[in-house]
């Protein structure tokens, strides 16, 4: 059976990663968008998509 995740009874220094993740994220995306429109390569395109993926996951709350 598929237990139900709370974000309440995460410890604190985890509770402030995701908060520290959540500030940093959006301009490490940008810088990355920015830096495979100049310089494309697959590495900073797998980067970027990563980075989509964690921006994504943030903001509807998947983790």
């Amino acid at each position: 059976m598929k237990q139900r995740f709370n974000s309440y009874s995460l410890k604190k220094w985890a509770q402030n990663a995701g908060a520290v993740c959540s500030q940093f994220i959006i301009p490490l995306t940008v810088f990355q968008a920015v830096r495979t429109i100049v310089f494309p390569s697959i590495l900073d395109v797998f980067l970027l998509l990563i980075f989509i993926a964690i921006l994504l996951s943030i903001y509807f709350e998947w983790i």
